[in-house]
């Protein structure tokens, strides 16, 4: 068993140690996302909560840039396209830039716009219309969007506080972040919710990795899941060349 599978499951045991219960698993379609989100569903106790595949939850889409080496500088010389043209991809440092068919840090953001009010909205308004404390959503993605997913949240809180985007450091594979989302009780007895929706947003755990404790990684790599021909794999754009 590769240690990307062993990190997954491990992940699966440690909340079943832990007592966690999940009423839903959302998930990106990637299979690094699939399998760890099956970890956890497959020690999760009785009843079992739905797993529901996302397009939505994938990684930043790199476009022509998928694979490829980066530089770190830019040819004055060459425009960003010449650049591409000759196989050469600058690292993009504005949320503005994309690689040629990729997304750029904004459209990654709106898209988090979007699975903010298609899945976590939802599920919010659910909990608290049956006065749930402890309505438990696990979504299962990959590092660049959950940074983005987590900023979003953010924003959606009119008290303000959380972290500056400066201040996220990611997580480590199968880390895990705790954010408790809820809303003003005067907003839920509106009879005209406003758009978007402001949330109270609270971050309480941030890459939390305790269950790789016992995990002994494996020489040559993440490990010996499959490899998944839709996964934007990133480690391969940001394996450095000299520029």
């Amino acid at each position: 068993m590769g240690t990307g599978m062993k990190q997954a499951k491990s992940l699966g045991k440690w909340f079943m140690a832990k007592g966690t219960q999940f009423n839903v698993i959302y998930s990106s379609d990637l299979q690094r996302a699939v399998t760890t989100a099956e970890a956890i569903l497959e020690d999760h106790s009785d009843p079992r909560p739905p797993f529901i595949q996302s397009l939505n939850l994938r990684e930043q889409n790199f476009g022509q840039g998928e694979g490829q080496p980066y530089k770190q500088t830019r040819d004055p010389k060459l425009t960003a396209e010449e650049h591409y043209a000759r196989g050469l991809f600058p690292h993009i440092r504005s949320r503005t830039e994309r690689f040629p068919g990729g997304e750029s840090k904004d459209d990654l953001a709106r898209r988090a716009e979007g699975v903010v009010d298609e899945i976590i909205v939802p599920c919010v308004l659910e909990a608290a219309k049956e006065k749930r404390m402890n309505y438990h959503v696990a979504i299962v993605s990959h590092g660049l969007f959950i940074k983005e997913l987590i900023l979003v949240l953010l924003k959606r809180n009119p008290r303000g506080g959380g972290i500056p985007e400066e201040g996220y450091r990611g997580l480590r594979n199968t880390g895990w972040s705790r954010v408790v989302v809820g809303i003003e009780p005067e907003v839920l007895s509106s009879t005209k919710i406003s758009k978007p929706l402001p949330l109270l947003v609270r971050i309480t755990q941030i890459n939390r990795h305790d269950h790789l404790d016992s995990v002994v990684r494996q020489k040559g790599g993440i490990g010996s899941i499959a490899h998944d021909a839709k996964q934007k794999d990133i480690r391969g754009f940001f394996a450095s060349r000299k520029a």
